[in-house]
């Protein structure tokens, strides 16, 4: 839908824009080619270019022969300078400067906006999604990295010659396959699948009962009990897992299974109480009310009431609990044993003594593992607001 009329917009306009653009790009590319400042030069210079040429002289009739043109031009100079990884590369930059040319130089950035926005509100609404594009970039770059790396068929922690090229010789699943079969490996997973349950099952039972107690108006000093509870959040974890080393050894369950097992629990129940607090917030309690009018008991109506409708909230702080667990490496150092090695320590014990890729290997199946996590709580929270009504069914 077209809310604003588009135009071709002046060159004194465009060409900076697209030469900033330009600028942008040629900073990764110069960086690859071993010069910053060249590859910035180069790009605004090219993009520039490419956006006279296209917007002035071409025009939008020759739109779709000019994008494709530019797609075979960069994928070639791609070639040239890295291979085939740099024709791939080079097809992508060819295919969004293609459209990006267009895009700015005719307007159209602005038909899907409202037309009393000032150009100061137009530039605000775009640098805002390209800030939030750049972070997303930086955060999820270095996952994308490892995952293709695990594959590597030489212990090298680099993509060798034979990857870079797409050899399929420089691809293996030894790694993979020595994550399954290697006895230090399968017992630090096995280790970790006997602490995580149990430790989730602890946080979620006190977590939410703190939450459910929490979210009572008559209980005094609410806020303060609230901070105390998910401290282990917010306070550094080699503080809080020096303190637990120090608590449990006068108790005498250090280098134990239920020692873990607690300190686990203890990591996970601030994420238990934070998700089902937010769910109690939309929660009807004349439901409850209702239910002890028509004679149930309190454990009755929290069983058959509240929990239905609190249970996707329950359900996602016992996934963060489990991650928690699964992922947590600083604690277990200090109140495990060589017994109970789980498979962060053991990720870190391989970094530290010896450099081997299957690190990385076990590393892609914890990413995949918390992928299908992350969804499950994301399905459970569109759940939860449907049952509360906060959105459409």
């Amino acid at each position: 839908m077209i809310l604003t009329p588009v135009g071709e917009k002046p060159l004194s306009f465009t060409l900076p824009v697209l030469a900033a653009a330009g600028a942008f790009a040629g900073i990764f590319v110069g960086a690859a080619n071993g010069s910053v400042v060249l590859g910035i030069l180069a790009g605004a210079i090219i993009m520039a270019a490419i956006g006279f040429v296209a917007v002035t002289l071409l025009g939008e009739g020759s739109e779709k022969a000019t994008r494709w043109g530019l797609v075979a031009l960069f994928a070639i100079a791609g070639y040239l300078l890295g291979a085939l990884p740099g024709a791939v590369v080079g097809l992508l930059f060819g295919w969004f400067f293609g459209w990006f040319a267009y895009w700015v130089g005719f307007g159209r950035y602005r038909a899907k906006l409202v037309p009393y926005l000032t150009p100061g509100q137009v530039l605000w609404h775009y640098s805002f999604r390209v800030i939030c594009g750049a972070i997303f970039v930086f955060l999820i770059t270095p996952i994308l990295v490892v995952m293709p790396l695990s594959f590597n068929a030489e212990n090298f922690f680099t993509f060798t010659p034979e990857m870079l090229r797409f050899d399929p010789d420089g691809y293996s699943l030894r790694h993979y396959r020595d994550f399954l079969t290697n006895p230090e490996w399968t017992r630090a997973v096995k280790n970790s699948l006997l602490i995580a349950p149990v430790a989730t099952i602890i946080s979620v039972s006190l977590g939410t009962l703190a939450a459910i107690g929490l979210s009572q108006s008559h209980v005094p000093g609410k806020r303060a009990i609230m901070a105390i509870l998910i401290s282990p959040m917010i306070v550094p974890l080699i503080i809080s897992a020096t303190g637990m080393y120090f608590f449990y050894s006068k108790i005498g369950i250090v280098g134990t299974y239920w020692g873990v097992v607690l300190a686990h629990a203890v990591l996970g129940i601030p994420f238990v109480i934070i998700t089902v607090t937010a769910t109690l917030v939309g929660f009807d309690r004349s439901l409850t009310r209702a239910a002890a009018n028509m004679g149930a008991d309190p454990i009755t109506t929290f069983f058959r009431v509240q929990m239905p409708l609190i249970l996707p909230g329950v359900i996602s702080g016992g996934l963060f609990a489990f991650i928690t667990s699964f992922d947590e490496v600083v604690v277990v150092l200090f109140i495990g044993s060589a017994e109970l090695q789980t498979l962060p320590w053991q990720m870190f014990t391989g970094l530290r003594e010896q450099i081997s890729p299957t690190i990385l290997a076990a590393a892609t199946i914890l990413v995949g593992i918390s992928i299908l996590l992350l969804a499950s709580v994301e399905m459970l929270r569109r759940r939860s607001e449907r049952l509360r009504g906060l959105s459409p069914g």
